[in-house]
């Protein structure tokens, strides 16, 4: 019996999508963005203790071989020849460090998560060391000194890891954000892996000139940083080596961008103004600002959008930078169990209707933009005997609208025009009711794809342009699989306002409830110091609200 022919689907693009809650590998059409097939994991976040967040760098990459094979078996069920795949993208969490030994290949530590918070005392001691040039760093990063930042996750890790000590003494340490991490592995490792990053990943290093596109001597001085260890920085779209092993051996990994600059070009935010926000673990506005750079007076990232080609100009972006959207939404599941699923929220926020009077500000790893305040902690205020968990979970859901407004005020007036109509992506927009509550809360209309990964395909878009790859036009308007939905707003101007101004209110109670000690390890004081006493009435409050909430008798 002659083997069944294969479905003629012309070229295909393949991209690994690594986020913080999950690791996906997608494969579209190169013609028209249909995606074909994908497969998704999801991964494990430790706690180790509070405010600090760690991953194992072996299960992120397990997982995108895992994810890459089953992907595959798909394409192979549905009768499609994966030698179509003429190109692979890789779009990563940003910010999060990793060190390991490449003459092992093993991770020195686990990786060190955006989010973490253990290093709000190496950022006091680094702000001891800049007095009256606040400036030096931002200048030159576009990125104020934050916990946010993969340098000072370096310095902590430094200076508190004898076995990261030792392997930088004897020249075997290599570090790189998550990117950096898979493409190594994925082309070889201790076999010849390419140590590489893309422009996008190293601006949020604060190690990287985004006005020279090198690492900088200054900064890697400053934090003490040597730059033997660094990756060296391409393009978004040019091929930075060839799979070696597994099922794709010998596919070129062409395309490398930090998830939010991915978001960006797959909505083709390719002109000066066009902006997108993106709601995943956080909430992530970027608006394009053409090849200059504009720095922020309103508590704002100036950020490397994308450069894709090597020859190709270098495009900047504003961003805003929300830590917890999704993340609270999982909080309300695995720690409060209001919800089993994260798609129940939706349920229980259309049975309330309202959150009837509740502000909940979800300032768990204090708050981002445009505030920068790491002393804040999170609150629910606005409780009476009425409230229940459906009010709640709609207060969370405004919570990630709330934060986005303020973000899209201070983007406002950073660039002087207004605007009219936000674009959004991620996996949150499949949300009805969070739709209609960001239209309402900025009262401008939402334009919703229907494409919730749009990332995967900016990294695709981006992988399969590079140049000796060419099967896909950045150009192109072909995208015929990618359609978008409006959201109007369904409220009066003068609602949206009065509610935004008792959120602000709100706000205000989250700040200076925690103050980081200089202690070498980095946790913060909080209950420690207070009584006895206190802690166990506190704790029968909390223990009490926390059953009531749920409903549990």
């Amino acid at each position: 019996m002659a083997a069944e022919k294969k479905a003629a689907v012309g070229s295909l693009v393949g991209t690994v999508v690594q986020s913080t809650s999950t690791t996906s590998f997608l494969v579209f059409k190169a013609k028209t963005a249909e995606l074909l097939s994908q497969h998704q994991v999801e991964l494990t976040q430790e706690f180790p203790k509070d405010g600090w967040v760690e991953q194992d760098p072996k299960e992120i990459l397990q997982s995108v071989y895992e994810c890459i094979a089953r992907t595959c078996e798909k394409l192979d069920q549905e009768n499609i020849d994966i030698s179509n795949i003429k190109a692979i993208g890789i779009s990563n969490q940003r910010e999060t460090t990793v060190i390991w030994d490449k003459l092992t290949g093993e991770p020195l530590y686990n990786a060190v998560v955006w989010l973490d918070l253990r290093t709000q005392s190496t950022v006091e001691i680094l702000s001891k060391k800049i007095p009256g040039n606040n400036n030096f760093v931002k200048s030159k990063t576009g990125l104020p000194l934050s916990t946010y930042f993969s340098a000072v996750k370096l310095r902590w890790m430094f200076d508190n890891v004898r076995q990261i000590q030792k392997a930088v003494e004897e020249g075997r340490a290599l570090f790189g954000t998550i990117d950096s991490w898979l493409i190594w592995s994925m082309t070889g490792g201790v076999n010849g892996g390419v140590h590489g990053t893309d422009v996008t990943n190293a601006s949020r290093t604060m190690l990287f000139n985004i006005h020279s596109l090198e690492w900088d001597k200054e900064l890697c001085k400053f934090f003490e940083i040597p730059m033997n260890i660094l990756p060296n920085v391409w393009s978004c779209s040019e091929i930075y080596g060839l799979m070696k092993g597994g099922i794709l051996e010998g596919i070129p990994i062409s395309g490398c961008l930090g998830d939010q600059s991915a978001a960006l070009v797959g909505q083709m935010c390719f002109q000066e103004g066009q902006a997108k926000n993106t709601y995943g673990t956080g909430c992530f506005l970027l608006c394009n600002t053409g090849q200059k750079c504009i720095f922020s007076e309103h508590g704002l990232l100036t950020t490397i959008a994308y450069k894709l080609g090597k020859d190709k100009p270098v495009y900047y972006a504003l961003e805003g930078s929300v830590a917890i959207a999704g993340a609270a939404v999982r909080w309300l599941k695995d720690n409060l169990g209001i919800i089993k699923t994260s798609e129940e929220i939706e349920t229980l926020a259309k049975e309330a209707g309202t959150s009837f009077g509740c502000y909940f500000v979800p300032a768990f790893s204090g708050l981002y933009a445009p505030y920068w305040e790491p002393s804040a902690r999170g609150i629910i205020c606005g409780l009476t005997q009425f409230t229940n968990k459906c009010h709640i979970a709609y207060a969370a859901l405004e919570a990630i609208c709330f934060q986005t407004r303020e973000i899209l005020d201070a983007m406002n007036h950073d660039c002087g025009i207004p605007l009219h109509h936000l674009q959004v992506d991620g996996n949150m927009t499949k949300n009805k009711i969070l739709m209609q509550l960001q239209a309402d809360i900025l009262h401008i209309p939402v334009i919703k794809s229907s494409m919730s990964n749009i990332i995967a395909l900016g990294a695709a878009m981006a992988a399969g342009a590079a140049e000796g790859v060419d099967v896909w036009s950045l150009k192109s308007k072909n995208l015929s699989a990618v359609t978008v939905e409006q959201i109007e707003p369904q409220i009066q101007a003068t609602e949206s306002e009065s509610r935004y101004s008792t959120w602000k209110k709100a706000v205000k109670k989250t700040m200076g409830w925690v103050s980081p000690q200089t202690a070498e390890n980095g946790e913060f004081t909080t209950f420690s110091s207070m009584p006895l006493g206190f802690f166990i009435v506190s704790s029968m409050i909390i223990f009490i609200g926390a059953r009531y909430i749920s409903g549990i008798p």
